[in-house]
């Protein structure tokens, strides 16, 4: 028989599990509720210093309640170092900034803008902001004698050295990345299909039945959605200076295209189309890399060879593929093309091209899989040393290219960071000019309620004042009813502490405001006559620092989110566009007919492309992070973020079909070819120029281009003498110049829905 106490806690873990996914906010407020307690009872009863009681108290709260670093223990240990490094440094300065007010008031500005926009360089900074500028705003709003500053730093050390030790022995978080367990479980379903499918287009005995095969493409495409729900729900994008870190990301969007190709590629289950043998092993052989990639994501640490010998097969299986429709094609390039169908040698490429495409996504992920494991594997010098595995620039390179690509006025970070540090500016001189009690809070009031625009910030401002005035209620009925008995506060404490952590996750932003209110309370009353009159002073600085908040957020971004990310999706498809045109133009340049190009492989456009879809992605998660209804539906918005993937890795593809390639023929006429192809490239990439256009407010959504079968007949023709040579073969680079059109196709065919969700917008 189940007793009582059972029954509510167990109803007590369901509900946290049901509003704390992964238990990761109830973690951290039981180790701070532990140590923070502790911590300030150990310096102020037993050491006696009410100043390292402070530090120490507020300096565990920031290093376990507001931060909370992923990775192996060892790097999570090393985080934290970093951060008490960085901590000592603010609390020093600080202290000696904090009795000039032109001088606290500048200083506050330039750190809190440095700490803010160095998010966009790292996540884990992006998630150590506000620890990084609570460290600093301590000692800026409370001057003191430099005699203190020992105090200050003893108590900021001891934080340090007890939240390294609950960090790694009080309930130790999953050493996994969060997106290694739903992109391990896209590989293996994404495998499934490709082997239902090739059985499918195979036939034979054991051949999969529809039903089997509608299953497969069901599975694949909820775990992609799931993934991509993992990723876009993350606050910020998971890209720390770590290979590892950087490998992940990209694999995300890989694996996003992949199940959009498998979704574009699956066969009909009315009808078998022609065999292609070559093409269902490519499948197969995609499959074997998949399945070894989610092992390699499931354990990090286990050997790699598998993985590699996988790929390399899949390589060979490719190369044969292409040799076999290189020669298929002298011996059916006989009809001519006619407007009201596709091209029969178009068609009968069509399945070398599926499986080609499909190929070259699963070599990309198995290299991005490959690259993560090896990064994990790497000893704590060369961690130290930044010696980084594979092709990607150093972390200081990449770091600098990141920071630059978010110096421009179109930056939702930058506009964050703008806003921030001059809120928090303002904040420090009103403090200083209207000597405020307890004028901490009122930086707090403006850090916490900063949000994207002047709606949403108004929103959590009036949250956060109903929060605290809650909270305020709650703290002076306690301290009415507790009287002097101090033993009671210190009972209290602990809880208040945990509910304060979990309240913002599991139950609402104003609860966690009410909470953290509480909490204050005890903790400025332990060891004093209690006084109820500290909550109005609370109300005060924090309504003082909301509207602060509200303030900056007028001046600097009226437009709010929406208008922000219809700005980054016009740059993003503008620059992945230009990058998709520019790598058919470097194609066709290594077509063996006219000049040689100009100039080698378009990497700057391929780098512009990649920063304007890192700004996209920012301004998209401060979108997804604003309350209330949406002005355009989140499924519509989210299909737009997502075409950019497509369009980007259709311009990868096109440049690695061509840089794989062997010298052709230079004598070989193809100037008819090159110019199909070219006015194909004009056409797809100025529909997104368009689309980019109408994004911006500036001309309606254009309507999807339809496919052309007349221009696929031009070009089929104009390369018949690379399908039929005087030897009666036909030559590789035929096939790649129609698999390069079939690239421009894909991009073609992401237009209809591209369009059906730009529609038209309510205005800004």
């Amino acid at each position: 028989m189940r007793t009582p106490g059972r029954v509510t806690l167990g109803r007590t873990l369901s509900w946290l599990r049901a509003h704390d996914p992964e238990l990761a906010a109830t973690r951290r407020a039981v180790r701070t509720a532990i140590v923070m307690p502790a911590l300030f009872a150990l310096c102020g009863q037993v050491i006696g210093s009410p100043t390292t009681a402070t530090y120490a108290a507020f300096g565990s709260f920031s290093m376990l309640l507001l931060v909370d670093f992923t990775g192996p223990t060892v790097q999570r240990l090393q985080a934290h170092a970093g951060l008490a490094m960085a901590w000592a440094v603010l609390i020093c300065l600080g202290t000696l900034v904090a009795h000039r007010i032109w001088l606290a008031v500048t200083v506050m500005v330039v750190i809190g803008f440095l700490v803010l926009f160095a998010g966009a360089i790292s996540s884990v900074l992006a998630g150590a902001s506000t620890a990084l500028l609570l460290a600093f705003i301590l000692p800026v709003t409370s001057p003191a004698p430099l005699s203190q500053l020992p105090d200050r730093l003893a108590g900021a050390g001891l934080a340090t050295a007890a939240a390294m030790f609950a960090v790694s022995l009080l309930w130790p978080r999953p050493t996994a990345d969060p997106l290694s367990a739903p992109a391990a479980r896209v590989c293996r379903a994404a495998a499934e299909q490709l082997r239902a499918d090739a059985s499918w287009l195979a036939g034979g005995p054991g051949t999969p039945d529809v039903g089997r095969c509608r299953v497969t493409a069901h599975r694949a495409a909820d775990a992609a959605a799931e993934l991509r729900g993992v990723f876009d729900t993350t606050p910020y994008r998971p890209t720390g200076l770590s290979t590892s870190s950087r490998a992940i990301v990209r694999l995300v969007d890989e694996l996003t295209w992949l199940c959009d190709i498998l979704a574009d590629s699956a066969p009909p289950l009315d009808e078998r189309p022609a065999c292609d043998p070559d093409a269902h092993a490519v499948r197969r052989a995609a499959a074997g890399v998949l399945d070894e990639a989610a092992g390699l994501l499931d354990d990090p640490m286990a050997p790699r060879d598998a993985l590699r010998a996988a790929s390399d097969d899949l390589g060979t299986a490719m190369a044969v593929m292409e040799r076999d429709a290189t020669g298929r094609l002298g011996g059916h390039h006989a009809g001519t093309a006619t407007p009201s169908r596709v091209h029969p040698v178009i068609g009968m490429l069509d399945l070398s091209f599926r499986a080609q495409e499909l190929g070259f996504a699963t070599l990309q992920i198995a290299g991005n899989v490959d690259l993560a494991a090896s990064a994990e594997r790497r000893s704590w010098h060369e961690r130290l040393l930044g010696r980084e595995p594979g092709t990607l620039t150093e972390p200081l390179v990449s770091a600098r290219d990141r920071a630059a690509t978010h110096l421009r006025p179109q930056s939702v970070w930058l506009h964050n960071s703008l806003r921030g540090a001059l809120g928090l500016g303002i904040a420090v001189s009103l403090t200083h000019v209207t000597s405020l009690q307890h004028s901490f809070w009122v930086l707090l009031g403006t850090l916490s309620v900063l949000r994207s625009n002047a709606l949403n910030t108004g929103q959590n401002a009036m949250r956060a004042v109903l929060g605290t005035l809650a909270g305020s209620v709650i703290g002076a009925g306690l301290l009415q009813l507790i009287g002097a008995h101090s033993t009671a506060l210190w009972i209290l404490l602990p809880l208040a502490v945990l509910i304060a952590g979990i309240a913002p996750a599991a139950i609402s932003f104003a609860a966690g405001q009410a909470a953290f209110t509480v909490t204050v309370v005890i903790l400025f009353n332990i060891g004093q006559n209690p006084d109820w009159h500290i909550v109005l002073l609370r109300i005060q600085d924090v309504a003082i620092g909301c509207a602060v908040s509200v303030l900056m957020a007028l001046f600097l971004w009226p437009r709010g989110a929406t208008a922000a990310v219809d700005r980054a999706l016009a740059e993003a498809y503008t620059d992945s566009a230009r990058y998709l045109a520019g790598t058919v133009a470097y194609a066709m340049g290594r077509c063996g007919s006219g000049p040689a190009p100009a100039a080698g492989p378009p990497f700057e456009e391929g780098r512009a492309a990649a920063a304007a879809a890192r700004r996209l992605d920012d301004a998209f998660r401060s979108y997804l992070a604003e309350r209330g209804a949406k002005p355009v539906p989140l499924a519509d918005m989210t299909t737009l973020v997502t075409g950019i993937v497509g369009l980007r890795l259709a311009g990868d593809a096109v440049l690695e079909l061509w840089q794989r390639a062997g010298e052709e023929d230079a004598g070989t006429d193809r100037a008819e070819a090159r110019l199909v192809i070219l006015g194909a490239a004009g056409h797809v990439t100025g529909w997104y120029g368009d689309l980019a256009a109408a994004l911006d407010r500036a001309a309606p959504v254009p309507e999807p281009l339809p496919r052309n079968p007349t221009a696929e007949g031009r070009l089929v023709e104009s390369l018949h003498r690379d399908l039929t040579d005087e030897r009666g073969r036909s030559t590789a680079t035929a096939v790649r110049i129609i698999w390069t059109a079939d690239h421009l196709d894909v991009a073609r065919r992401l237009q209809p829905n591209l369009a059906a969700a730009a529609g038209p917008r309510p205005a800004s």
